[in-house]
């Protein structure tokens, strides 16, 4: 049970809150049943959760080493090696590795999303969730930031990238929409780590105390750097209540802007497929798509496993799949929009690209005859089945209320998002202007290591996290409740 001093803590400083009267339209939400709890109790079932994790956690946990390990064995391999193990040759640039970048940039986009933008708009239905889409933005960012230092083949000499001074006469062309990107996905993870140690600081508070309770001396030291002398008071929810505002509103530019420049990274190019201002929008919607599926992914386990069906209820993960819903039907938008402009377009190159995507070289493919399928055009139909036709069902409620057939469409859409993401990179220069400059690309196993390492990364600090910090904003929960005082003074 929490401390006696962290209830009355929170009951006096939730009478004096700022946005109360706004609280207190939202409290009863059906997508909150928390509304019947008192605060002790969301307190023990969300430090519940950090309690000793039951033997097959740590089975789970070794299952995502075990895929990092392969990726940083193929990774050795190929510093051993160098670039030329990989898969990526003239023409084909780009493989795999931006591939990978792009996908789990966009995964990271679902966190700022709920965070930010369904805050500004004051959806209550994010509250059981938005903490653990926070923490994968985080996470899906470090790994999105590996890959282009592993796509130069020599990671060893990144700090060349970085514009200073230097006696080897190098400096960035800012010019680039490479040099762009750095710029962006630095700053977007920079404010989405501090916006979500910010969210943690009244919880930090909470474990902090709970700590000592127990007279756990260290990790009470720990969660008080964190806490950042929180009290609960007055004051301190006034400033923390604006300051969580103003970064709402800083990081609700960056969800459409970031990956507007990484859609740039190929839109500003002339190859055929990628130079077409469509892209941005395209992305972006991509983005959140791919992203808010890999939140319920992780997330319908979670509820699963700690039966938390009061807090991830069915009306969260409603909510949820049409968001999902609306972003499927901009992407299977986009993708048609792609071949009406190749089309209207009149250009011979831009058409050729996108006949080439869905019937390959010469028009002619088999498994087992002399031509092969190549890579593009799998990626192709996956695109289309796994983002366009899978998520069909989730216009019937009843699927929606399915958690095994919405974590296995979910499933579905991060494959697909991943194959989309290939379908842009691979066809296009696979098909340049100049037959003599066409090429196929086949990925290694060295490549597809590593593509294996960076989900047992992500995984594995998610992992980690839902052991070390509450998956849950345990301050927003308590916000959608009825205060202590009020209950006591309806039972008088």
């Amino acid at each position: 049970m929490a401390s006696t001093t962290i209830l009355e803590t929170v009951e006096d400083s939730s009478r004096s809150l700022p946005f109360r009267e706004e609280i207190d339209e939202h409290r009863g939400h059906p997508g909150i049943r928390a509304t019947t709890f008192s605060y002790g109790r969301i307190n023990d079932d969300m430090l519940e959760m950090l309690e000793k994790p039951h033997p097959s956690y740590f089975l789970l946990v070794l299952g995502f080493l075990s895929a990092l390990l392969l990726g940083a064995v193929s990774l050795a391999i190929q510093v051993d090696v160098g670039i030329g193990n990989s898969g990526i040759s003239h023409p084909i640039a780009w493989g795999f590795y931006i591939t990978d970048f792009v996908f789990w940039i966009g995964i990271g986009h679902a966190g700022t999303l709920i965070s930010a933008v369904f805050y500004l708009t004051r959806a209550p239905w994010r509250t059981a969730i938005y903490r653990s889409a926070e923490a994968m933005t985080v996470f899906a960012v470090l790994t999105a930031g590996l890959f282009p230092l592993l796509h130069t083949g020599r990671p060893w000499l990144a700090y060349w990238l970085i514009p200073y001074p230097n006696e080897r006469y190098l400096w960035v062309n800012f010019k680039s929409p490479l040099a762009w990107d750095v710029f962006a996905v630095t700053t977007y993870m920079s404010v989405s780590i501090m916006f979500f140690l910010l969210g943690l600081v009244p919880d930090m508070a909470i474990l902090r105390d709970e700590a000592k309770r127990r007279g756990k001396i260290l990790q009470a030291k720990i969660y008080a750097i964190f806490a950042m002398s929180w009290r609960g008071t007055n004051h301190q929810w006034i400033h923390f209540m604006r300051g969580y505002l103003i970064f709402a509103g800083l990081a609700t530019p960056l969800v459409f802007s970031v990956h507007s420049i990484v859609s740039w990274d190929f839109a500003m190019a002339s190859i055929p497929g990628w130079h077409t201002t469509i892209f941005a929008p395209y992305f972006v919607a991509g983005a959140i798509f791919s992203g808010l599926a890999m939140v319920m992914t992780v997330l319908i386990p979670v509820r699963v496993v700690f039966r938390l069906e009061d807090y991830i209820s069915n009306h969260v993960i409603n909510k949820v799949c049409q968001v999902i819903l609306f972003t499927s039907m901009i992407v299977g938008y986009a993708y048609a929009t792609e071949f009406f402009i190749a089309w209207y377009s009149g250009s011979p190159y831009e058409r050729a690209v996108f006949y080439f995507r869905p019937f390959g070289h010469m028009a002619t493919w088999s498994l087992t005859g002399d031509q092969p399928v190549s890579f593009p055009l799998l990626a192709f139909y996956l695109m289309i089945f796994c983002n366009v036709i899978a998520p069909i069902p989730l216009w019937r409620k009843k699927v929606r209320n399915n958690l095994v057939a919405v974590w296995i469409i979910c499933g579905l859409i991060n494959v697909g998002m991943w194959f989309e993401r290939f379908n842009i990179v691979g066809s296009s220069l696979q098909r340049d202007f100049h037959p003599y400059n066409w090429g196929e690309y086949w990925p290694t196993l060295v490549e597809v290591g590593i593509t294996i390492g960076s989900f047992g990364f992500f995984f594995t600090l998610f992992a980690l996290f839902m052991k070390a910090l509450p998956p849950m904003a345990i301050m927003e929960l308590k916000e959608a409740a009825e205060p202590p005082m009020r209950k006591g003074h309806h039972e008088h």
